[in-house]
């Protein structure tokens, strides 16, 4: 059984920000700083209090009769007792024999095109370890995007307008850029355990290296460029804020309206309806939140069962890349324009200029992830630079097909066949099965991404894992990739 260490590590983290935040609030006041002493408590008890009530929620304490455990709650230290009692779990492993265990069965990733199953007794303890795990990965996320995000975009902001960092606010930047890191961290190692929930996963330590890469290039410069652009045009940067959080906020819920599905029922047997709008208005919140600083590795789906969407859609990653690229130059370009005299110890296009750069160093250590470290990359329907390419290719072919000169020529191109050419009866066949292969279907298991736990359903069709174009392997039954 594995030590609980990313327990340890979320418990520290949040601990540290919260403490360097609260002494960073005292130096506000006696400075007499008020605005920013509201602000600076405010990014740290919301998040805090979320962070009590999913862990409240995932254990099912209300349920329960633990008033002990409640209390330390509303007094904000359930994360400290929570993680002592995770590591109590694991001290006391083999010293009792269990009354009984239960019996899980993952597959090995395919090797030479096949997969084995295996299957491995699980006791109450390392059951209970992890429930506390997968609380504390969720928790992680939401201390990082609800709480670290917006208080490291502050602290950053008053550095820029009073031009120094004290110890304190430079304390707690450091810890809350170091939270969001982890917290993003925690989010695709998330998304990977519940797209691949049937399968044994292991995560090498390269992979979590090029993800704390990605995610630091990525995070650090969207939150300079915010910065740099509200230090000049304090008005705007609300309508960019407020814009780009509507969007993601609303996107899941104009899928939700556009496939005509039936209200999701099956998050947790005591909610009612208001009870469960309120938790898919808050799951929608916290996607927002990811999607406003980087690329959300769990993408929210709520017409399916598990309330994630478990396809990998490289469409969808280029394009958020390709127009938050767009979007931060916009930002930087206007910042340049506007900026003033205050900015006149710095050199402004190199300042640009690396932001830019260390935005798409943050793209292509993503790349090196997905294509070389993901640890179900064999099971993926097709490459992610093969998905970039055909991205790509199809935005060259809408702009082209979009320009009145070229379309007649377009148009007699794809009308016309080529005369040495001769279409065989089968050959329209086999491409259809091949292309037909990279649809959604649904996974055999059902995840409830809440509660962690995983009950199997009857499987409808047999795991098929074939050969697919270019020699790249398809799954195309138990998870889509």
């Amino acid at each position: 059984m594995r030590l609980p260490s990313s327990i340890f590590v979320s418990v520290s983290l949040f601990t540290a920000e919260t403490t360097a935040a609260l002494y960073l609030s005292s130096t506000y006041r006696s400075a007499g700083d008020q605005i920013w002493q509201g602000l600076t408590l405010l990014f740290t008890l919301v998040p805090s209090v979320l962070v009590q009530l999913t862990l409240t929620f995932i254990h099912r304490d209300l349920s329960r009769d633990r008033p002990l455990i409640l209390l330390l709650h509303i007094l904000q230290l359930g994360p400290i007792v929570r993680c002592l009692e995770a590591f109590c779990i694991y001290g006391s492993v083999g010293r009792v024999e269990e009354p009984y265990v239960s019996i899980t069965r993952k597959k090995q990733m395919p090797r030479g095109g096949q997969s084995e199953e295996v299957e491995r007794q699980v006791g109450q303890a390392e059951g209970k370890l992890f429930t506390h795990r997968a609380a504390f990965a969720r928790t992680s996320v939401i201390q990082a995007f609800l709480g670290s995000a917006p208080q490291l975009t502050l602290q950053l902001y008053i550095c820029v307008l009073q031009q120094g960092v004290s110890i304190g606010r430079g304390t707690l930047m450091v810890i809350s850029l170091l939270s969001i890191v982890y917290g993003a961290l925690r989010c695709n190692i998330l998304a990977i355990k519940i797209k691949y929930d049937d399968y044994e996963v292991d995560v090498r330590p390269m992979a979590y290296l090029c993800i704390f890469l990605w995610r630091s290039f990525e995070i650090a410069s969207r939150v300079v460029v915010l910065v740099l652009f509200s230090s000049v045009l304090q008005l705007w940067i609300l309508p960019v804020v407020l814009l780009n959080f509507l969007v993601f906020f609303l996107y899941p819920w104009i899928l939700f309206w556009q496939s005509h599905s039936p209200f999701p029922e099956n998050i947790e047997k005591t909610l009612t309806r208001v009870g469960t709008t309120i938790v898919l208005c808050l799951l929608t919140f916290l996607y927002a939140g990811i999607n406003m600083f980087c690329w959300s590795a769990v993408q929210v789906k709520l017409n399916d069962p598990d309330l994630i969407n478990k396809s990998q859609n490289w469409y969808r990653m280029a394009v958020y890349y390709m127009l938050r690229f767009v979007e931060n130059a916009s930002l930087l370009l206007l910042w340049y324009i506007y900026k003033t005299d205050f900015y006149k110890f710095i050199c402004a296009p190199l300042l640009v200029l690396q932001l830019l750069v260390a935005y798409a160093i943050g793209i292509f250590f993503m790349l090196v992830f997905y294509q070389f470290c993901h640890p179900c990359r064999r099971l993926f329907s097709s490459s992610m630079t093969q998905g970039l390419w055909n991205c790509s290719s199809l935005l060259c072919l809408m702009c082209t097909s979009s320009s009145p000169q070229r379309r007649p020529m377009v148009k007699s191109v794809l009308d016309s066949p080529s005369p040495g050419t001769h279409k065989e009866p089968g050959t329209e066949g086999a491409h259809d099965t091949a292309s037909d292969t990279t649809e959604d279907i649904p996974n055999d298991t059902t995840y409830d991404m809440l509660n962690d736990t995983v009950c199997d359903t009857p499987n409808e069709m047999a795991n098929n894992i074939q050969g697919g174009i270019n020699g790249d392997i398809i799954h195309s039954v138990s998870c889509n990739a």
